[in-house]
């Protein structure tokens, strides 16, 4: 979500002063690619689609703090992680984890689905912020310094959070039953 080169610079400078028509075109450019971003995040593409548009409605109200010198699309990115972050804290409506997830398939399909759900009730168990960040490293395999930049964190306390959730992952399977 980089800046485009179809996007003059005074379009980014009218935003920052509260340019409505700018607002608008950069709205145009980068929709689709803050609605993919929250969609990997939630998993859910309705819900994604509401707050793609929580999301332009902070960035129309943060204009000011917009700086035109750096890219629109980290700072869309980071505010699209943080709309989700916080639907994910005030919701605690879980996502399931993809079908096709499982590593192996075991030879019992009522084992396998057993397995699965347990690996889905620890998973929603993590907090809303080891889950992003596990979600975007692990499940949609996105860079650290992408994740980091949309987390507003460091590249190290991406890899930290994701080695704590993968530690409190394996410490419900086993109280679940499950041997990782």
């Amino acid at each position: 979500m980089e800046q485009s080169a179809e996007l003059p610079t005074t379009v980014f400078e009218q935003f920052a002063h509260g340019d409505l028509d700018a607002f608008e075109s950069l709205f145009r450019q980068f929709q689709g690619e803050v609605y993919r971003w929250t969609v990997r995040i939630v998993r859910d593409h309705g819900i994604a689609e509401d707050l793609t548009v929580e999301t332009f409605w902070r960035i129309h109200r943060a204009h000011a703090r917009f700086d035109p010198k750096r890219s629109f699309g980290a700072w869309a990115r980071r505010i699209a992680t943080n709309t989700a972050l916080d639907y994910l804290k005030r919701s605690r409506r879980e996502t399931e984890l993809p079908e096709d997830m499982a590593a192996t398939a075991l030879p019992d399909p009522g084992i396998q689905q057993d397995v699965r759900e347990r690996v889905g009730k620890a998973f929603r168990r993590l907090p809303a912020k080891l889950r992003i960040a596990t979600t975007l490293a692990l499940i949609e395999e996105e860079p650290y310094q992408e994740i980091a930049e949309a987390l507003g964190i460091s590249v190290g306390a991406v890899k930290l959070r994701v080695f704590r959730a993968v530690r409190l992952l394996r410490k419900q399977l086993k109280q679940l039953g499950v041997e990782p």
